[in-house]
This record gives structure tokens, sequence and C-alpha cells, in this order.
């Protein structure tokens, strides 16, 4: 049985996945991982098509064989830096939550209706320690976008479940994944990287294979009772 479950783990071959926000490191070692286990793999990205747009997004799927397994990876701080509530527009707001909660709803809605007639689907959202707590850069919008990931995840996993599609969160904590995460390290400090490193039960910061390994048993066939869960991938973090 044991030998079974990890077999289940390890192959996807014949589904096929599509992986969001494939830039930067989560997102390629996520499609990296998937591809290792036999899926084809289809990477978009913001340079590929505006995940904003929902008839951009309709057209690509469209375009994709029957989509077996979606990551919502896309997201980000839009190049925003922390500022104090009364001197956020609109259009800064909009942007980081579009960036995040609306690229996952549009991308969900498109792969749904071909996996409900599958009876079969795998939907793994990308949040962060962000959504569960505070964000470390003080961005207002992108802690709402990611606590919302979180409420999206959990009801879309109570609509979808009948239909054998399964719908989890993963929430990374810190990883130097993208030029925003080095930035934002380097921020910090001697004396800060310290102290963040000093919080984490493992002592050391994550890596995007972290996060791929957490996808990989989300999307397994050995993992079809399991849904509606939000897990915090983060060595241990002590500021959750």
């Amino acid at each position: 049985m044991v030998l079974a479950m990890m077999s289940g783990l390890r192959d996807l071959t014949g589904k096929t996945a599509v992986v969001t926000g494939v830039a930067h490191g989560i997102g390629s070692a996520i499609a990296t991982s998937l591809r290792e286990a036999g899926a084809d793999v289809h990477g978009v990205d913001k340079d590929t098509i505006d995940l904003t747009d929902s008839s951009a997004v309709q057209n690509f799927f469209t375009g994709l064989p029957p989509v077996d397994i979606l990551v919502n990876n896309a997201g980000g701080v839009v190049g925003q830096v922390g500022r104090p509530i009364e001197d956020v527009t609109d259009a800064q707001w909009l942007a980081v939550v579009d960036a995040n909660l609306t690229t996952a709803f549009f991308c969900t809605r498109a792969v749904v209706p071909a996996m409900k007639e599958r009876r079969w689907g795998r939907i793994v959202t990308i949040s962060s320690a962000a959504g569960l707590t505070v964000s470390k850069t003080g961005i207002q919008a992108y802690a709402s976008a990611k606590a919302a990931q979180i409420g999206f995840t959990r009801q879309m996993a109570h609509e979808l479940g009948p239909h054998g599609i399964t719908v989890n969160c993963i929430c990374p904590g810190f990883i130097l994944s993208n030029p925003t995460t080095l930035k934002q390290w380097e921020s910090y400090g001697p004396d800060g990287q310290a102290e963040l490193v000093r919080g984490i039960a493992t002592r050391r910061l994550g890596a995007p294979g972290d996060i791929a390994n957490g996808v990989r048993f989300f999307v397994a066939e050995a993992s079809a009772w399991v849904t509606g869960q939000t897990i915090a991938i983060d060595g241990g973090s002590a500021f959750l």
C-alpha cells in the first residue's frame, strides 16, 4: 500500500497542467516538477498573456487540451511598496488585487467545465504567509488578496468536491524566488536577515522546490480526499 501511494504521488503521465507565473523561482520550479512527473505542462506568465483580462484567459484555455491540473501561482506586489492607507490610490489597490485574486478566479473558471465533464481535477493556489498574518512589506492590498485566495479555495472546494475536483492552497514562507523578494531580503540588512532566520524552526529560508513538493502532494491521485486545505510551507515560521 505504501508503494502504491508513493507511485500515486509521482506519476502524472497523461495529465495536462497549467502553471501561471512561471517567469521566476516558485512557478518555474512547480512547472519543472510537474513535467518531471510526466505531466504535459503549459507555463504562463504576464509576458505571455494578460491574466487579468478575462477574454484573453478564456481564449488561452480554449486553445489547450482539457486541463487536469491548474496551479494559480501568478501574483505579487506589481512593483509597489508599502505606504499609509490614505496614500493608496484606487488603481494601486486594484492592480494588486487583480494580479493575485482576479487571475485565480479567471483561470479557475476557465478550467472547471472540462474538469466537471471528466469528474477529475486538481486546483492549487499559491497564496502567501501574508494571507495568514500580515505583509512584511506593509502592502494592504497584497495581504488582503492573499487572504481572499484562501477563502476562494475553501469555497471552491465545497462547490467542486461533488464533481471529483479538489481545490487546495499553499502559503509559502519567505523564499528568495524573484527580484522583489531578493530586494526585500537585502533591505533587512545582516541583523534583520539573521532575526528572520532565527524565527524559522529549520533555520533556513525556503527554496522554490519546497513549494513544488507541496503542489506535487496536492495534485496526486493519492490525495483525492484532501481538499479545501491551506498549508503553510514555511519551515516552521514563528511569525505566523
